[in-house]
């Protein structure tokens, strides 16, 4: 066991075993959130990172701006990160 290739492989495996458990859930999330934000249109319900609900009525590259609350006059421009669940208003028959 003092053999040095042999603690070399070790320690690789052990690091690649840790980079698996950690960074692949991170990148699958990060794809998520990606895709979601591909598929955002005019009129979904937004949740935002700071825990707000909204309405986007506006779509930019990498903006958008949302609607809060009863009040229409409150319209707030938002960057696209900033949103971390969409919700599809529900077709009405």
């Amino acid at each position: 066991m003092n053999n040095p290739i042999i603690i070399i492989l070790f320690y690789a495996v052990v690091l690649g075993g840790f980079w698996w458990l950690l960074m692949r859930p991170q990148k699958k999330e990060q794809k998520r959130l990606q895709a979601m934000l591909q598929e955002l249109e005019v009129g979904d319900t937004v949740l935002t990172t700071s825990g707000f609900y909204g309405v986007v009525i506006d779509i930019e590259e990498d903006d958008v701006i949302v609607e809060f609350g009863n009040n229409k006059n409150c319209r707030i421009p938002m960057q696209k990160q900033a949103i971390m669940q969409v919700e599809k208003p529900e077709a009405s028959s």
